[in-house]
């Protein structure tokens, strides 16, 4: 019966791949369809599949990213590292504006709310490995080193180190830029028209639509509530949905602008806008403080990195942060390496990793300092301020406990209301190329196409408010279901990046190859100091990298 997922490549050019978008879109319609009919089952079903996964696969995604960040690291800082990737002889964009472009795949909105909630949720109950440190200046290191940990090198490296090389190879040999081509180092040409290669592409398509549509709504009804408390709006669906909306608007308009516009213009926004904010709530706070504090925990963080990452006591723990969080993450792996891959044509391993993995997992710690360092420094002064308003109302309530208790509160609260939904609407924009690529047969998805997918993740979360917030929580957990099976896609990366990088190491000159250094098939092969292909690829030469 899988047979009849087979593609016909050849034949379809640039036309949509039915299969994928047509079963993504049937499960997407059953999802929201089944819980606004009944929402307590839907519920309820989600939460034992997220247990059963987080319980069975928690270990293994753990090893696993930490495995994908130590392979990374030695390649890009081997002599492989100089291996340039996209068969372009130079970058496609400037340093700024690319590191502002792969910001936006992972930090999204969720970043600023957890950003404020997850150092004082640490703070307040410390991980169960470090009990005996709550409290003080020490406790606030370890609440920090830990948030640095779920959101930092290990979530970064998912997609912004060996899937990308790969993704990035594959193109280069005349493969799709599809969630598939991860599977082609394994599989060669068939996993272009092979079944797996169907079952990958649905598989991954599901996972970010299920991390991004729950997200959307989770958006609207914190934006919402934000504008209530401040402001004076309704706290209602009609809010809810209005934001959403606007937020769909924005980031169809930009994705159907293309890479070359909307989503520059966004992700530079990104970066202004949240400089803003992390200078207004630091200089407002506590700078002293939260310098000391910064120091303090990225000395934490270097010290019991692997311990955090690898922690296994406490199996109700876990499940609520760090194989939650790793799992979540897991399943963008795919997309966020087809994005990263289509905009790093010309850079070499080393710059992949150190602008996609490293500089991003950096600054992520210095947002994260700067809101939960200053939530931190407030919750010392006033036992209560922002942990007794997170436990009442989760993480919107968080942030805006920092903001309430802060000189100029409406001020902050527009800023902060402005970073959020502009993160959020480059990340739909980013996602949504990643998910209009992957249901193409090859070639650039056009703008109507990503357009069509940002308006269709955001009705549905428009859908899933008419529920409340079980709908929209159901779903973000579901992601964590879907990272079972991309765990495993992303799983041979481990030894495929290197071979691939050994062989275009030889291409372009960088290592000798010693099986024949000289003319090994009389010329059949390019010259390797020309990092052109080596002969099986010369068929795709002319169109290899889209």
């Amino acid at each position: 019966m899988f047979s009849t997922l087979r593609t016909r490549v050849s034949a379809s050019g640039n036309r949509p791949d039915l299969w994928v978008m047509g079963v993504t879109c049937v499960l997407l319609i059953a999802f929201v369809v089944t819980a606004l009919a009944s929402p307590g089952a839907v519920g309820a079903a989600v939460d034992a599949a997220f247990a059963w996964s987080a319980q069975w696969f928690g270990a293994y995604w753990q090893v696993l990213l930490l495995a994908m960040l130590a392979v990374a690291a030695v390649l890009a800082f081997s002599r492989y590292g100089r291996v340039r990737m996209g068969g372009m002889p130079a970058p496609e964009f400037g340093m700024f504006r690319w590191v502002a472009m792969v910001m936006t795949t992972l930090l999204a909105a969720g970043g600023v709310f957890w950003a404020a909630a997850e150092p004082i949720a640490h703070y307040t109950a410390a991980p169960p490995a470090y009990a005996d440190q709550a409290g003080g200046m020490e406790g606030a290191a370890v609440a920090l080193a830990q948030s640095f940990v779920h959101w930092g090198f290990p979530a970064w490296a998912i997609g912004g180190s060996l899937a990308t090389l790969v993704m990035m190879r594959g193109v280069e040999k005349g493969m799709p830029l599809r969630p598939r081509t991860l599977l082609w180092p394994v599989m060669g040409e068939r996993v272009r028209t092979h079944w797996i290669g169907a079952v990958v592409d649905i598989s991954c398509v599901v996972a970010v639509v299920a991390g991004t549509v729950g997200p959307i709504g989770f958006l609207g009804l914190q934006v919402s509530y934000i504008g209530g408390r401040l402001f004076g709006l309704p706290d209602g669906y009609g809010t809810q949905a209005a934001i959403i909306a606007g937020l769909t608007v924005v980031g169809a308009v930009s994705a159907a602008s293309g890479l070359n516009r909307g989503i520059q213009l966004l992700s530079k926004a990104n970066v202004w806008a949240a400089l803003a904010l992390i200078l207004a709530i630091v200089g407002l706070g506590s700078v002293p403080f939260v310098v000391d504090l910064y120091l303090q925990a990225m000395s934490v963080h270097v010290r019991e990195f692997v311990p955090m990452a690898l922690f296994r006591g406490d199996q109700e723990w876990l499940g609520y942060w760090t194989v939650f969080f790793f799992g979540w993450f897991l399943g963008y792996g795919p997309m966020m390496a087809i994005f990263i891959a289509r905009i790093s044509r010309g850079r070499t391993v080393r710059q992949i990793f150190v602008g996609a993995t490293v500089a991003p997992a950096v600054v992520t710690t210095v947002w994260f300092t700067a809101l939960g360092g200053t939530g931190i420094f407030l919750e010392q002064q006033n036992p209560g301020a922002v942990s007794g308003a997170y436990e009442a109302d989760g993480l919107p309530a968080a942030a805006l406990a920092i903001v309430e208790a802060l000189p100029m509160s409406a001020f902050l609260g527009v800023l902060m209301v402005v970073v959020t939904l502009i993160f959020f609407a480059s990340t739909l924009d980013a996602m949504s190329y990643a998910i209009a690529s992957s249901s193409m047969h090859e070639g650039t998805p056009p703008g109507y196409f990503r357009a069509f997918w940002c308006f269709g993740m955001g009705a549905a979360a428009i859908a899933l408010l008419l529920v409340g917030d079980g709908g929209v929580q159901a779903l973000q957990s579901f992601i964590v279901v879907t990272a079972v099976p991309v765990g495993l896609i992303m799983l041979p990366t481990l030894w495929t990046t290197p071979r691939l990088l050994r062989t275009m190491a030889v291409e372009q000159g960088i290592v000798a190859d010693p099986a024949s250094p000289a003319a090994r098939d009389g010329g059949a092969q390019s010259d390797p100091g020309d990092g052109a292909p080596s002969a099986e690829g010369d068929r795709v030469a002319a169109g290899g990298a889209r």
